[in-house]
């Protein structure tokens, strides 16, 4: 059987974000979204509360900060990163609102577009 790699999809801000990450940071999480591509889910990702299925958030700590890359598996043929943030979160593992707003807003959008 042979399995089939999908490919991954970035919004723009996301990426640029992504790209701000350390080196070791960036290197793990591309690990988890290879992993998602190849149809499993990485052991640092874990299904985001509130989206329905289909959205996953990686949560990173990495040298003592925390690193969040929220995709979704269930857009078009690819994985699409829609929100890329470091956390500086003091309310524990809670997400901030701002950023799922932003993941909500993304998601839409990105429906839309994909139409």
């Amino acid at each position: 059987m042979t399995r089939t790699t999908r490919a991954v999809s970035w919004v723009t801000a996301a990426r640029k974000t992504f790209e701000s990450f350390p080196e070791g940071a960036q290197s793990i999480c591309l690990a988890a979204l290879t992993i998602a591509a190849e149809g499993g889910k990485a052991d640092i990702a874990k299904p985001m509360k509130g989206f329905g299925s289909g959205v996953f958030e990686i949560a990173l700590l990495y040298r003592g900060n925390a690193f969040r890359v929220v995709y979704a598996v269930q857009l078009e043929a690819d994985i699409w990163v829609v929100h890329v943030f470091q956390k500086k979160s003091t309310q524990g593992i809670k997400t901030p609102k701002q950023d799922i707003d932003l993941v909500k807003d993304r998601l839409k959008r990105l429906k839309e577009m994909l139409r």
